[in-house]
């Protein structure tokens, strides 16, 4: 299954996209500027900013064409020559190379930059989780071609988004229950939902977007043989037995395998893979240790590209992003009901 494109691209992200070099193979805009979230008005919705993503075959040659049309969307790093900011992409953090707070078209627009190679095995594997998370919530589809391995790895990626949320779900649970466990997959661990992120973010996410999501997942709900769906009514139900969580476990993403594996085998054990998946599954706590093996690849990805962000940003731009983010944060706990009205 392929991730739905959303059609309505509309003018304004047309003639964003117009101002880049054109050979990018997938672009996709995302975020609070693009879907509107629970407490965000229409107003503050269109003073947002856009994040974008795009992919490229070769980052070196896209680079030096956007060094020549919009140099200043670059940090001092412009400075290193466009093989040096490739290899800054591909090699720290998770990959992406950010240009944030650049002003296009009357727009303050943030874009990420990865290469097919990186974005497709972040995909499969979960390597890092940064862009893989970022599609397991709906976006705006702008470019996306006609790539068969791509197109094969984002669907992959959705389902490895269901399989590791049925993981950590209890054996029946509603839509919104599973929407909110996915959208928040590449949260968890996420150092920024501590300092600088609204902590009721990943609800904002879902609350006004259920239509979208279930655009994303049903198809995936309906074939999945592990789970009765009942979409009339929004609920399902899970196979919770050791032979359904081990068959779960085992369609894992390979990197999240390995961490789940690294958490349970004491050192110097080495055993097989599929051994440890089998021990696990009949482990009361099989979904803690699956939210603790996500947790581990997005803590360590959010820490490093946030470290590579301060360069590739500059260090005006991330304090001004930063203090944005920490606002945002500040308004949606003062938005939070007193306890005594939660309980």
């Amino acid at each position: 299954m392929s991730l739905p494109a959303l059609h309505n691209t509309g003018v304004v992200y047309r003639r964003i996209l117009s101002q880049f070099p054109q050979d990018i193979s997938l672009a996709f805009a995302y975020g609070s500027g693009v879907f509107k979230q629970h407490g965000t008005s229409q107003g503050q919705m269109e003073r947002n900013m856009l994040d974008f993503v795009f992919m490229v075959d070769d980052p070196v040659t896209w680079h030096t064409m956007n060094l020549l049309q919009n140099r200043k969307h670059y940090s001092i790093l412009k400075l290193l020559g466009p093989m040096k900011i490739s290899s800054i992409q591909s090699e720290y953090g998770a990959a992406v190379y950010y240009n944030t707070l650049v002003p296009v078209d009357g727009k303050i627009i943030k874009y990420g930059v990865i290469s097919t190679a990186s974005l497709i095995d972040d995909l499969m594997h979960w390597k890092t989780l940064y862009v893989a998370g970022r599609l397991h919530k709906p976006v705006k589809m702008l470019v996306q071609g006609e790539n068969g391995k791509l197109r094969a790895a984002l669907g992959a990626n959705l389902k490895s988004a269901v399989t590791a949320s049925f993981l950590m779900l209890p054996e029946s649970f509603t839509e919104e229950d599973l929407f909110l466990q996915i959208a928040g997959l590449s949260y968890a661990g996420d150092f920024r939902m501590i300092l600088g992120e609204d902590k009721s973010k990943v609800a904002n996410i879902v609350k006004n977007n259920t239509e979208h999501f279930r655009i994303l997942y049903s198809n995936i709900l309906r074939d999945c043989p592990q789970v009765v769906y009942k979409p009339h009514q929004g609920k399902l139900e899970v196979d919770k037995s050791p032979e359904g969580q081990f068959i779960q476990l085992m369609a894992l993403p390979r990197t999240l395998q390995q961490r789940i594996t690294k958490l349970v085998d004491p050192p110097g054990k080495n055993r097989d893979v599929e051994e440890i998946l089998l021990q696990v599954a009949q482990d009361p706590d099989c979904g803690a240790v699956v939210q603790q093996g996500i947790s581990s690849i997005v803590k360590s990805s959010s820490i490093s590209q946030s470290i590579k962000g301060i360069a590739t940003a500059g260090l005006w731009k991330t304090v001004s992003y930063s203090s944005k983010k920490l606002m945002k944060m500040w308004k949606g706990w003062r938005r939070r009901p007193p306890v005594s009205q939660m309980s």
